[in-house]
């Protein structure tokens, strides 16, 4: 035995001797380069030391002022770490661990730099602590790997050998089941193992003795079991594993080994398609990991599936919908305390700005028995954490209420907890106010749902009705007495707890205040008289609520006088401009056909439609994100956006036909045009019939084609194509026999059309259905979707999916183009969630697409005020520019612009995309015309080619 532990402390010795050996080495390496570069930079080093110290202290400040800015903590590292000054290194190091988890390559230079001091100062003790607070940042293979190495060293210490086998059965325990990097901690582990096999084995030709036997099979019977428990586990390359084993065991591999691996294997196959598609994909990998996490779900194995939620995590630890899904399920499936605590643990320090990773944290401490100093302190953690709305401070404090509420034994008339609980509803309340409307400028609780649930805990558990009371009334002061529901809480709290007079009181000074629903607690008052009061009670309630009634009914009818007056007026102002318009085209054709010589000019909008009102331009289709919910019907106004400005009316919902044979620019007699119109108007049916427009001038025999495209949507009855003096005016309506085939035309909305895309719409008569609403983009912020801006015009939906396709799963993607089908430059692409969008964000902002930089961001349009656009009524003219109107040579003779269409712009402002400013055009794109145009002076030719184009 003596002999046998003298060989094994030789061989211990030559270990660690090895080791440390190497580690001198890698030392004078070092030096050694280090003098090298001392040699060659000596003339800048003292600049740099300089610079360096500058910026050093220049980070501290910035540190001093927010000690929650991660990219500081981690540049000021990298310098010190040049410098070579470790103890500030040190301190540095332990502030940012202190308020982050660090990654792995931060805890791997900590790591080595602590043990090089380690071995000056003879103190191992420091880093194992080190090593103990890195492995439960995350779960790296690597750190555990050095953890091991590490504590191979010591094992000439009293505990060695067993501290270094613990050590790699807890890294087997954390990462022995990841797939990739597993197996290198087992083959670690038996490699440790076989060098004591060897230790232990006798010299060749010698008889062991029976205590030297009982060590020597030990040892073998530890290797043998290492092999069958590494085999039993689905790896990659496990087959390599297999053959060692079968090499090294004398007996050969027992069937039971064997099933175990062939199990194993088979797992392993069903797996490799994902870790493959792992390794191939780029990082963040959010997509790949959630797909995994969901097999691995479904296979229902707890160790598997918490291993691949920490390799996801390991690379997604800002996504808190990934730690709000792991920590769920720890929650509710393994439920072991230290594992949930330090996850909830680790999700709040990678995301402290999630208010919910905080809220299940405070319940998972009190679920797991966590005593109140310990949950005080994290709730107190959170407040400080720095949420980005207001509501989310109302949300943690009523979790943190909640759990004081629990702690309350009700049944004794004063307690402790009771005092602490009032307390904190104080609290809440105070900062409420002076913490959270200051910060963000809105209490974030305008129902006072923490009042509320304080007043009923009051009336309900401490039988405080007139604290209860007090509560309420402080709720009506602030800005909630005119809401119906909260005096019917009032009233509901007092009829549970209080007595009729306070009830009765109650819904008198209701019916006094509410003004959203009057007519309701005027019934609930006359109900309750009904069966608690008397005849002068009833009396009373009766002649109060119809005095409050007859002063509603009053209001009511002065608001709709007063908006049936505006009405008036504005029509009374349309009618005026309309004929003001009118005189003037007959005043033009007066001046036009008095002189002599000049050719006429046919007029495409002289005459009047069957609504008997001007017709204007075509109707031009509103930029927004849905197909089917589109403007048509009678003349009512309906204010457009198009790629080239605003325009006026769109036009009534039929015109007369051209008839066959009639060549464009012949204008017809006004007669012909009058009677087209009113041709069969009791046939029309608006239910049957849809809009298209954005069509091509230029089609031949409209009707015919139509019918042959909606033909497939169901019969159609007819087709009335919109003509004017000049031919085919680009839009039509479609009759169809039946209304079931609406629907289906309205789904061939934006296909393209001989090279543009075609609207399809409902055809609605606002004249007989002025409560139609029409289309409006959405302006809400969409979590889910993102906005491209300075896309390449040639971008395709291909291209775009292509970039897009590794920051998640793509549900739709829509290019943004002009009435004519042209490209924008710009994109909506939509998630299926709102962390993939967000991912994209900080992925493809920036990047660089066929020489144009895209501008990235999460989609939320702005909201359009119509009461900020112009006077569409108006002349063109009127709102444009005084340059552009008058021109260079002062005002015209007929006050008449004849700058084209898309020349039509503010010169004050920028023109505006969806989602801001929009960069403006670069050179050679068919879209840049406008801004062309006004960098250089137009000759007439090319002013007529800018009026005859589209």
């Amino acid at each position: 035995m003596a002999a046998t532990g003298n060989a094994e402390e030789t061989q211990l010795q030559e270990m660690e001797e090895e080791a440390g050996m190497e580690r001198e080495m890698d030392s004078d390496e070092e030096e050694g380069m280090g003098i090298e570069n001392s040699d060659d930079e000596e003339d800048d080093s003292s600049e740099d030391d300089k610079e360096n110290e500058a910026e050093i202290q220049r980070l501290e400040e910035q540190l001093s002022i927010n000690a929650f800015d991660y990219n500081c903590h981690v540049d000021l590292i990298k310098l010190l770490r040049q410098e070579g000054e470790l103890p500030p290194l040190r301190k540095a190091r332990q502030k940012m661990s202190e308020l982050f988890p660090l990654t792995e390559e931060i805890w791997l230079d900590w790591l080595k730099d602590e043990i090089r001091l380690t071995e000056e100062e003879q103190n191992r003790e420091k880093v194992y602590e080190l090593f103990e607070i890195a492995v439960k940042d995350y779960i790296c293979p690597e750190i555990w790997l050095e953890y091991a190495q590490y504590s191979i060293g010591g094992m000439g210490l009293p505990g060695g050998m067993e501290k270094v086998r613990s050590i790699f059965e807890r890294a087997l325990t954390a990462v022995g089941l990841h797939m990739t990097k597993g197996a290198t901690l087992w083959e670690a582990y038996r490699e440790f193992e076989n060098v004591i096999l060897a230790t232990v084995q006798p010299p060749p030709g010698s008889v062991p003795t029976c205590e030297q036997q009982e060590l020597l099979n030990a040892q073998l019977e530890r290797i043998h079991t290492l092999f069958c428990r590494q085999l039993a586990i689905p790896l990659m390359d496990m087959e390599g594993t297999y053959a060692e084993y079968e090499e090294w065991s004398d007996q050969g591999v027992s069937d039971t080994v064997s099933q175990k691996y062939k199990r194993a294997l088979q797992q392993m196959e069903k797996s490799k398609l994902y870790e493959e598609t792992l390794m191939a994909a780029e990082p963040p990998k959010l997509a790949e990991y959630q797909t995994y996490i969901d097999y691995e779900q479904k296979e229902g194995d707890p160790a598997r599936i918490q291993i691949i939620f920490e390799r996801a995590l390991a690379e997604n630890c800002l996504v808190p919908d990934m730690w709000a899904k792991y920590t769920k399920y720890l929650d509710r499936q393994l439920k072991i305390r230290d594992l949930v605590l330090s996850s909830h643990d680790r999700a709040v320090r990678n995301c402290p700005w999630t208010m919910g990773l905080w809220k299940n944290y405070l319940l998972a401490l009190e679920r797991h028995g966590a005593d109140h100093h310990t949950i005080s302190d994290v709730f107190e953690k959170a407040l400080n954490a720095g949420f980005i709305q207001a509501t989310d401070y109302v949300n943690i404090w009523e979790a943190y209420l909640d759990y004081l509420r629990r702690r309350v034994d009700f049944s004794k008339e004063s307690s402790r907890e009771l005092e602490e609980l009032r307390a904190a509803f104080t609290r809440s309340l105070d900062y409420m106010k002076q913490d959270v409307e200051e910060r963000f400028s809105e209490s974030g609780d305008p129902s006072c749902t923490i009042m509320q649930v304080w007043a009923k805990i009051e009336a309900l558990h401490c039988k405080n009705i007139q604290k209860a009371r007090e509560l309420w009334d402080s709720i009506m002061t602030k800005g909630n007495a005119k809401f119906a529901n909260m005096w019917l809480e009032y009233y509901n709290l007092e009829r549970s707890y209080g007595d009729a007079l306070h009830c009765r009181k109650a819904l008198h000074r209701a019916v006094q205040c509410t003004s959203d629903y009057p007519e309701h607690v005027c019934e609930v008052l006359l109900t309750f008289e009904r069966v608690e009061g008397s005849l002068e009670d009833w009396d009373a309630a009766v002649q109060k609520t119809e005095t409050r009634l007859n002063r509603v009914n009053e209001q009511r009818a002065k608001v709709a006088e007063k908006e049936a007056h505006l009405v008036r007026q504005e029509e009374e102002k349309t009618e005026q401009r309309r004929r003001a318009k009118a005189d003037k085209k007959n005043q033009k054709k007066g001046q036009k056909g008095s002189r002599p010589g000049e050719k006429r000019k046919a007029e495409d909008e002289d005459n009047e439609n069957e609504w008997g009102e001007e017709s204007e331009q075509p109707p031009k289709r509103h930029r927004g994100e849905g197909n089917q919910g589109s403007f048509r019907g009678g003349g009512a106004e309906e204010f457009m956006e198009t790629e080239s400005g605003l325009f006026g009316r769109r036009a009534p919902p039929c015109r007369r036909q051209e008839p066959p044979g009639a060549k464009r620019g012949q204008q017809m007699a006004p007669a012909t045009v009058r009677k087209t119109q009113e041709d069969n108007p009791e046939q029309r049916k608006d239910d049957c019939s849809v809009f298209i427009s954005n069509l091509a001038f230029s089609m031949e025999d409209p009707e015919k084609r139509l019918k042959e495209l909606f033909e497939p949507c169901g019969p159609v009855q007819s087709v009335r194509p919109v003509y004017a003096a000049k031919g085919f005016r680009g839009y039509c309506y479609v009759q169809f026999e039946g209304k079931t085939s609406v629907p289906e035309a309205l789904k061939m909305d934006r296909r393209e059309v001989d090279g543009r895309p075609m609207f399809v719409s409902p055809c609605v008569d606002k004249n007989k259905n002025p409560d139609f609403k029409v289309f409006k983009y959405n302006t809400n912020l969409e979590k889910h979707k993102i906005f491209i801006s300075g896309l390449p015009f040639s971008c395709t939906k291909e291209q775009l999916e292509e970039l897009c396709k590794d920051q998640g799963t793509i549900k739709d993607i829509r290019l943004v183009t002009n009435r004519s089908g042209k490209p924008k430059g710009l994109a909506y692409v939509e998630f299926e969630d709102e962390a993939q969008a967000s991912q994209a964000v900080l992925k493809l902002d920036g990047t660089v697409l066929q020489e144009h930089t895209l501008s990235v961001a999460i989609s939320n349009p702005p909201r359009r005020n119509a009461a900020n656009k112009p006077d569409f009524s108006r002349p063109m003219g009127a709102m444009m520019p005084q340059a552009m109107v008058y021109g260079s040579r002062g005002k015209g003779r007929t006050q008449l612009s004849l700058i084209p269409r898309s020349l039509h712009r503010q010169t004050g402002s920028e023109s505006k995309a969806e989602n801001g400013t929009a960069p403006k055009p670069t050179g050679g794109a068919s879209g840049d015309a406008g801004f062309e145009a006004q960098a250089k002076p137009m000759s007439n030719s090319d002013f007529a080619k800018m009026l005859l184009r589209k």
